[in-house]
């Protein structure tokens, strides 16, 4: 598992975090049409879990693929590997492929084992959060320490600034004479994970529209994962250079995820008629919404704490995930919700 570990890491290097992270969403929706055309046909157990252990695993797991992907960006830049006119530091370009250098191929190789170490020890502690995305969170922490960045960016007082990135196209002097707009090389000083996906009423209306469909897919179809595929796929258009495309699978699994915590089954026998028997549509929708929300403030918040004034790319989506997947453990072990589906449980 340690070699395809590796090689899983490596893959994500050579074709790029963002790239490896869409096929794994592609295999998330064929992972999950697959259980549910299995489920209507009365097949109690399907030979391969195509979500599990390639969608979510060491081939295309974004915890091994995208986290070696984006540390072997961050290597790539860091030994000067990088020659492109990207507006941002050049280690959150996860949109690239890095091609067959063998060293850094070797490096997204490293950061996929850490990754998987990460989910794995997860597991099997049964933390209460999503451990794919707890080892995307670690992975990226663990590539910034030893390559030598800072883990942040910046001091706690400036975290959630924003505004040196409006004023980016003059450079302006605080009272210590640093420059409030522009950083080294004329890039931002300050570099919102998506330019047209930061300010809070954006975000607040996406994560309302986002969590509505993605309550209503898990209420039609049972899954937990079928929206979340969708939105990842989506990011296809976004590596294709298509303009303002939003970043939303923070978003679509915990509305997805809530609304079949609402049915007290097992998350392997749901099925869509003990889901719509179980939940009102309209229930399904206002609660999709909420967590949907959540998920959306929660990404950017944690964008401005741990990208926006940083060097490398630590996914902020990732890290919602981890805190909804962890809000999500505490409601159903407090009670309030009567499941909680696929998030471990202590």
């Amino acid at each position: 598992m340690l070699l395809a570990a590796f090689a899983g890491g490596a893959f994500g290097a050579s074709v790029g975090a963002l790239p490896s992270f869409s096929l794994a969403g592609l295999m998330v929706i064929v992972g999950e049409l697959y259980v549910l055309a299995g489920r209507t046909l009365g097949v109690d157990a399907l030979p391969v879990d195509v979500t599990g252990s390639i969608g979510f695993g060491v081939v295309l797991g974004p915890h091994v693929a995208f986290g070696g992907g984006a540390a072997a960006l961050a290597y790539a830049a860091k030994r000067g590997y990088l020659d492109t006119d990207f507006e941002y530091h050049q280690a959150k370009e996860v949109t690239r492929g890095l091609g067959s250098r063998p060293d850094v191929l070797a490096v997204g190789g490293a950061f996929g084992v850490v990754g998987y170490w990460i989910a794995t020890a997860s597991s099997a502690l049964s933390l209460p959060v999503d451990p794919v995305a707890l080892g995307v969170v670690g992975s990226a922490l663990a590539h910034r320490f030893v390559l030598g960045y800072s883990l942040v960016g910046t001091a706690p007082g400036r975290w959630y600034d924003m505004s040196p990135y409006e004023r980016r196209a003059a450079a302006t002097a605080d009272a210590d004479g640093e420059s409030t707009a522009l950083g080294d090389g004329g890039r931002p000083a300050v570099q919102p994970w998506l330019p047209y996906q930061y300010r809070w009423r954006d975000v607040l209306m996406l994560g309302l529209v986002v969590g509505v469909l993605g309550a209503y897919v898990a209420y039609l179809t049972a899954s937990p994962f079928l929206a979340f595929g969708i939105s990842v796929v989506a990011l296809v258009f976004l590596t294709a250079g298509v303009a303002e495309i939003p970043v939303t699978h923070h978003v679509s699994l915990p509305a997805s995820t809530a609304v079949l915590a609402l049915v007290d089954v097992p998350a392997g026998d749901l099925t869509p008629t003990l889901v719509t028997g179980a939940v009102p549509l309209e229930v399904a929708l206002l609660v999709g919404a909420g967590f949907g929300i959540v998920g959306a403030l929660f990404g950017e918040v944690l964008q401005r704490l741990l990208y926006a004034h940083a060097e490398t790319h630590l996914d902020p989506p990732a890290a919602s995930i981890v805190v909804t997947s962890f809000l999500i453990a505490v409601l159903a072990t407090a009670g309030v919700l009567p499941s909680s589906v696929w998030v471990p449980t202590p």
